[in-house]
């Protein structure tokens, strides 16, 4: 295990990408947002301050974990580490990350609770369709798709350190594919409506945290199966 925790803090070596950039891009989004808001607030009907652009936090942490498999996956092999105790460490970081990043998020919806909004009824934390009421539930809905995004993000990294560029544009290519193909056979056999339903019936917590927590899972076992045949 210390060995593993070796590995953690090579990687931490770049903490201000891997742990600070998300925060960066969250809190220019959240000034961004209240400005934004600011100056309409004395016009927008009542319940309409919603924003969605909490996402930039689990976008941007997809992207540092693409470049810490890119970047710190060689340094770490030329300095005789196993791949296996790599994928220990990055995941012991993601899990780690994750929580931490819950933690805060939970913590300010409390805050914008508290304030009313921000003093103006913004919805930036607490998006309707992401509020649960039991404190635990909440922290899993925003904790788990760090989870999922960190592992989509570790994924293309451990591709492109396998296959280069062309295998990264394979899986963005063949998962657009995919995608087409799946929305012409339900426009095909008119599933919209039912995909709708199953949609708007699940409840958040199974949107939010059980599905993503499956997904993240088979990705993380995926890729550390890709990762043993990847060269550094």
């Amino acid at each position: 295990m210390s060995r593993v925790w070796n590995v953690v803090r090579i990687q931490l070596v770049n903490a201000p990408m891997v742990i600070g950039n998300p925060l960066l891009v969250l809190a220019i989004a959240f000034a961004t947002n209240l400005a934004i808001f600011g100056v309409i607030s004395d016009t927008a009907e009542p319940g309409s301050m919603v924003t969605g652009a909490i996402m930039s936090i689990y976008i941007t942490l997809l992207v540092s974990h693409i470049i810490t498999m890119t970047q710190i996956f060689t340094f770490a092999l030329g300095l005789s580490v196993t791949r296996r105790t790599f994928y220990a460490a990055t995941s012991v970081l993601i899990v780690g990350q994750a929580i931490g990043y819950g933690i805060l998020m939970y913590l300010m919806l409390l805050l914008e609770r508290a304030t009313g909004g921000w003093g103006m009824d913004l919805k930036f934390f607490g998006v309707p369709f992401m509020v649960n009421d039991n404190p635990l539930l909440q922290f899993l809905i925003y904790t788990v798709p760090f989870l999922f995004m960190s592992f989509i993000g570790v994924y293309v990294g451990i591709v492109f350190k396998r296959w280069g560029q062309p295998g990264v544009y394979a899986l963005t290519i063949g998962t657009g594919a995919v995608a087409a193909i799946l929305g012409i056979l339900a426009t095909w056999q008119q599933w919209w409506p039912a995909v709708g339903r199953f949609f708007a019936d699940q409840s958040p917590m199974s949107l939010f945290a059980g599905y993503p927590f499956v997904l993240a899972v088979i990705l993380a076992g995926i890729g550390f199966l890709t990762l043993r045949r990847a060269t550094p």
